[in-house]
């Protein structure tokens, strides 16, 4: 089971990548948490990357690909992964599947987690953090019992900069541009799988299940 997680910021990947973790005993591969591991450990790689990132710069794609094929080549990865954030254009998934293809270790699917726009805005713009303990809310799907209060401890709640509608505006058409493409890119490829990431978490991940064992 090696799967690419694709779907817009808000449309529940990170949630259905953890129980997915959880019930397949796989690992979680994030460009930026293995981009991180490296640099600290001082690999070869990982200085390579750190002097583009010293530089303000972007990783090289070359550089980035180097690191994910070091990681799927580890013994935990066995039994699968799950690649997440990565890739995030069609250049970097044709690199993707070359390499992965002359392992022997193709991608089985590309999960796509389908969420309506107008639900992703909700989901998005309406989250409240408290700026005492940090609880999280949404103020269309989870609000407070009093508004602008904290359940919890009764701190203000405030809306992040990142969360207001023309910086979400702009994540969403960033990733229509980019990554999207990507679905046409897997459904060609014959592996797209799909699902409607609208209701309960334990629902939306049952047909998550059904989609990638059929």
């Amino acid at each position: 089971m090696r799967i690419v997680l694709l779907g817009a910021p808000g449309a529940g990947k990170g949630t259905q990548a953890k129980k997915l973790i959880d019930k397949y005993q796989i690992p979680q591969i994030s460009t930026g948490d293995i981009l991180r591991q490296n640099v600290t450990n001082g690999t070869p790689l990982g200085k390579e990357a750190k002097s583009y990132m010293d530089k303000g710069e972007l990783v090289p794609d070359r550089v980035v690909l180097g690191l994910v094929e070091d990681r799927v080549k580890r013994d935990d990865c066995k039994k699968g992964y799950i690649l997440d954030g990565f890739p995030r254009n069609t250049a970097q998934a044709e690199a993707l599947d070359k390499i992965l293809e002359s392992l022997g270790i193709p991608l089985t699917a590309a999960l796509s987690v389908d969420v309506p726009k107008d639900n992703l805005m909700k989901r998005l713009t309406g989250r409240r953090t408290c700026k005492k303990c940090q609880q999280m809310y949404n103020i269309y799907f989870s609000p407070p019992k009093k508004e602008g209060v904290c359940d919890k401890c009764g701190g203000a709640l405030f809306q992040r900069d990142d969360d207001k509608e023309e910086t979400i505006k702009r994540r969403l058409d960033v990733y229509d541009a980019q990554t999207a493409p990507l679905i046409d890119y897997y459904k060609k490829g014959g592996i797209l799988k799909s699902v409607t990431g609208v209701g309960g978490i334990d629902e939306i991940f049952k047909k998550v299940c059904e989609e990638i064992t059929k």
